[in-house]
């Protein structure tokens, strides 16, 4: 029995030094900021898990699931800047400042969402700073090619995301005023819901694409049922996206939806990321640990929407 752990212990930090080695340095420090921020934001939920019930357990890792995608793509901004510093629009000066000055803020936010500490602030300007990204990138985009459908995903992406810190921050213990708290709930549901009922319809039209976020990526022929997976992901997020449209029990279905998200980020997308990770293109590694990372945050933005939301909703 010892054997075998030790036998075990041993490849996997075999497995690990190899990674080290070979990995490009940005892939390296993604990795690296994900374990730090994964430890600080399990010590900041480790009260309010042991104090809650049922699926509420799930809304108390809110924070946490915030705050991990945040570090690694902070990560990305000072280790792949110059890659990145391309997205920025033609008509900004100093696009490797802006991409570093994205890094700190990310950085900032993702330590402000694993402490608790100042959420209301940190989940308001992410918020703020996703819908600039919308209206400066993503929705020109769209607008130039309309036909795109993946503009469209990735302009609804955008926007969840930004409401979703939004309602963060309203559900935060140091949130805002009812007045405030109520707004930033109402524009959190109304778009999540919007987007949630156009990925719904996308996984009926495409359900050889990824589930979650119907991205370019298919769902990999080694994975059991991806069809069966698919098609009932879209029928969740049709449903969930009218109830939450219509905020018909808003704070189960959220709660419900986010979990589903998470059971994809662990036994679809999982097997993916292990997958790219031994795949020797650093292209691929960093793509899979990118789709990890991203439907992680989008199964976020539904627990920050299922925690900012009244019992009766």
């Amino acid at each position: 029995m010892h054997l075998t752990i030790l036998s075990t212990s041993l490849s996997s930090a075999t497995l690990f030094a190899i990674f080290l080695e070979t990995a490009p340095s940005v892939l390296v420090a993604t990795y690296v900021a994900a374990i730090a921020l994964l430890l600080v934001g399990i010590w900041g939920a480790k009260d309010d898990v042991a104090q809650a019930r049922g699926l509420e357990k799930v809304v108390a890792l809110r924070y946490l699931c915030f705050a991990l995608p945040l570090a690694v793509f902070s990560a990305q901004h000072f280790f792949d800047s110059k890659s990145i510093a391309q997205l920025v629009p033609s008509y900004f000066p100093w696009p490797l400042f802006w991409t570093y000055f994205v890094g700190v803020c990310m950085f900032a936010a993702s330590l402000s969402m694993a402490t608790k500490i100042q959420v209301r602030w940190s989940g308001l300007l992410f918020g703020i700073m996703m819908f600039l990204f919308d209206s400066m990138m993503a929705l020109p985009a769209t607008i130039a090619d309309p036909h795109n459908r993946f503009n469209w995903v990735l302009l609804a992406r955008e926007m969840s995301f930004g409401s979703g810190a939004w309602a963060l921050s309203a559900g935060a213990p140091d949130g805002w005023g009812p007045r405030a708290k109520d707004t930033f709930i109402t524009i959190a549901r109304v778009i999540i819901g919007m987007a949630a009922m156009l990925y719904g319809v996308e996984h009926f039209l495409h359900p050889d694409n990824v589930p979650g976020v119907p991205l370019e990526k298919l769902m990999p022929a080694w994975i059991p049922g991806h069809a069966v997976i698919s098609y009932l992901t879209g029928a969740i997020l049709v449903g969930a996206g009218v109830s939450i449209l219509l905020a018909k029990r808003t704070r189960m279905t959220a709660t419900c939806l986010g979990s589903w998200i998470l059971l994809l980020v662990v036994f679809v997308y999982g097997p993916i990321l292990v997958a790219a990770l031994m795949d020797p293109s650093g292209t691929v590694k960093l793509e899979g640990m990118n789709y990890f990372f991203d439907t992680l945050l989008y199964g976020a933005v539904m627990l920050a929407l299922g925690g900012a939301s009244g019992p009766e909703a």
